[in-house]
């Protein structure tokens, strides 16, 4: 009898559970973007015939949910406190690794997949023989530093990535492999401890191997003034991982001391703005976006440089948030920059390039975005 009693108190808590999440899963708003995880949520997903028989609605219906699960971040700080009590050293993919870094789980590619993904590069440069295409790829910080990995972790090796992709691609796309440049970064740090990004330094390095592939002459770094904005960084690995005690980062800005002025144009929200910068963003969870304001899908970037002093009259930069530190020190060489996110940018990149008088094309990536990144695809059209 009392096994009875006790089955029926399961049941009905279970069922109890399950109807009062699934109230609460339609009832409570829908955010956009969350502060915590610094990312768009899913959208609800549209269901026509095409998407449905792809998967493709039933794959974002699932990240729909996962999503906007009542309390999910509440959810994913308890599971968190629960490992670390259990001595655990991973975290929702975030390895707790040694001399306070934390590292992002990377396992080995589907190399079938971004096959395909430097093929639509080489198909790009196909459609376009007269244009100087540069494709520029990052490691992160767990394919550069590997041994900061915690006792028994492991990462597949993402110079292997990095070298396959350099590989597939045709010979007219000049290739810049970031572990070429950044092996020889010296003692300060190029990735953030606490966040997927490289650091403003390491965005110099990258520079400054870019302009050196172009013919240009970079500016050293006694060239600007460096200042940091802020000391309490906690990025989005810190936000996955939500690890204790993780000490926050640092963020610099680099400025010419013979200073550019620059205006950016937002087509997302057709607003211009005379900065780069956004330091409002310094009192927000989302410090990185101080640079440009975080992500947009498409903006332009015009530079009051002396006359005939330009190295390059106009640019199209196609990339990720790698790009967003790496931008600001390329306004001194070039006077009119076009940046894309080929995430969010739903038109076609050689239309943009035809309409607007583009002949040099910058793609710059890290290898995590990279591999997952079907959107690269787009360029073969």
């Amino acid at each position: 009898m009392t096994t009875k009693w006790t089955d029926r108190i399961y049941t009905w808590g279970f069922v109890s559970v399950l109807g009062i999440m699934s109230i609460l899963f339609f009832t409570l708003p829908k955010e956009a973007f969350s502060e915590t995880e610094n990312r768009s949520l899913q959208d609800v997903p549209k269901l026509t015939w095409d998407r449905l028989w792809s998967k493709e609605f039933a794959d974002e219906a699932e990240l729909f949910v996962t999503d906007h699960f009542p309390y999910r971040t509440d959810w994913v700080l308890a599971k968190s406190y629960i490992e670390q009590l259990r001595l655990q050293q991973e975290n929702n993919g975030i390895y707790n690794g040694k001399e306070g870094y934390l590292l992002e789980k990377f396992g080995e590619p589907d190399f079938e997949e971004i096959g395909s993904y430097a093929d639509a590069i080489g198909q790009f440069a196909g459609h376009h023989p007269e244009t100087n295409i540069s494709f520029l790829l990052s490691p992160n910080s767990v394919g550069l530093y590997p041994e900061l990995l915690p006792w028994l972790a492991a990462a597949y090796p993402q110079s292997e990535v990095n070298d396959f992709i350099g590989d597939r691609l045709p010979e007219e796309v000049r290739f810049l492999n970031g572990f070429d440049f950044l092996r020889s970064g010296g003692d300060k740090p190029l990735f953030y401890r606490t966040d997927h990004h490289w650091t403003t330094y390491g965005a110099y390095l990258a520079y400054r191997a870019y302009a050196e592939s172009m013919g240009w002459e970079p500016l050293s770094e006694e060239q600007f003034n460096i200042r940091t904005v802020t000391d309490s960084f906690l990025g989005s690995y810190q936000t996955k991982g939500q690890f204790g005690g993780t000490r926050p980062d640092s963020i610099q800005i680099y400025e010419p001391k013979n200073l550019v002025a620059s205006e950016m144009y937002i087509a997302d929200t057709g607003t211009t703005v005379n900065s780069l910068y956004d330091e409002s963003y310094l009192s927000k969870k989302d410090k990185y976006s101080v640079f440009q304001g975080g992500v947009h899908a498409l903006v332009t970037i015009n530079n009051s440089l002396t006359p005939g002093t330009a190295d390059l009259d106009k640019l199209l930069i196609v990339k990720d948030s790698y790009a967003h530190s790496f931008l600001p020190f390329l306004t001194s060489h070039v006077e009119e920059i076009h940046m894309i996110d080929i995430r969010y940018y739903n038109g076609g990149i050689g239309d943009y390039m035809e309409q607007n008088g583009i002949d040099d094309v910058l793609l710059l990536f890290n290898t995590s975005t990279f591999v997952e990144e079907r959107g690269l695809l787009k360029l073969k059209y």
